[in-house]
């Protein structure tokens, strides 16, 4: 996924009533920009972090810059916008990236299903195969905390998931499960959106209860697949699997 028009850049005063943004521009302006995060964005959201924002054509918004990009003081680029994770995932799969999940004739989006009133993220379907039923998660918060070296070793590149506790996650594991003890196929992907993370694990200290569902729905038959992004200030694209560690 490119970036067109390009990305500017600009540096983050805060970030506040989750979907809105201050920063500064380069010419020293400061504006308001829309934020389509709805996590904490823990470690994304620095004041001071350098921010790269698209821009709409659509006169209709209130709010015509989008933050998309974070680039940390560690160099990390981290994509903050969410809604990107979904049409990530749909280009990896037709560009035949994702390789799990080739051989569908048909991928529908938003499809109703389960017993919770849930929409699915991405239905694959094709002639003589179980659907196959994939909810889409992005990957932002890297475990940055204060280790022995020891530990250290053990900690590098540890990305988890959720950064905050997600009702509506729960729900999705859930509706997972009961696919897959159907006989469908259940998937959760886990697209890595921060450029330091080099394994996924569950965010038990977080959200037990979505750690606890989760392994139940692994052991129901659902499939963790994790994919990393590369990200410039061009281009988004998944390009590489990385490990579900169990911790």
């Amino acid at each position: 996924m490119q970036f067109v028009p390009p990305l500017k850049k600009a540096t983050l005063i805060q970030r506040y009533k989750r979907f809105l943004a201050d920063i500064t521009l380069s010419n020293g302006e400061q504006c308001t920009i829309h934020c389509a995060n709805t996590g904490a964005m823990t470690g994304c959201a620095d004041t001071g972090s350098t921010v790269w924002y698209s821009t709409s054509d659509n006169p209709k918004r209130k709010y015509p810059h989008s933050w998309e990009l974070t680039e940390t003081s560690a160099g990390h680029h981290i994509c903050v916008n969410t809604a990107r994770a979904n049409t990530l995932a749909i280009e990896a799969i037709h560009n035949g990236t994702i390789k799990e999940l080739q051989g569908y004739e048909q991928l529908l989006t938003e499809v109703k299903y389960g017993q919770e009133n849930s929409r699915i993220d991405i239905l694959l379907t094709a002639p003589q195969r179980p659907n196959c039923y994939i909810e889409v998660k992005s990957v932002t918060l890297l475990d940055e905390h204060p280790f022995t070296d020891n530990e250290l070793a053990l900690s590098m590149g540890q990305g988890y998931f959720p950064d905050a506790v997600t009702l509506r996650g729960q729900k999705h594991l859930r509706e997972l499960t009961e696919m897959a003890k159907n006989g469908s196929r259940a998937v959760l992907l886990f697209t890595v959106l921060h450029s330091g993370i080099e394994k996924v694990s569950a965010a038990h200290h977080i959200d037990a209860n979505y750690s606890q569902l989760l392994t139940m729905a692994q052991e129901a038959g659902v499939e963790v697949l994790c994919y990393k992004a590369q990200l410039t200030e061009q281009e988004i694209r998944l390009n590489s699997p990385i490990e579900f560690v169990h911790l």
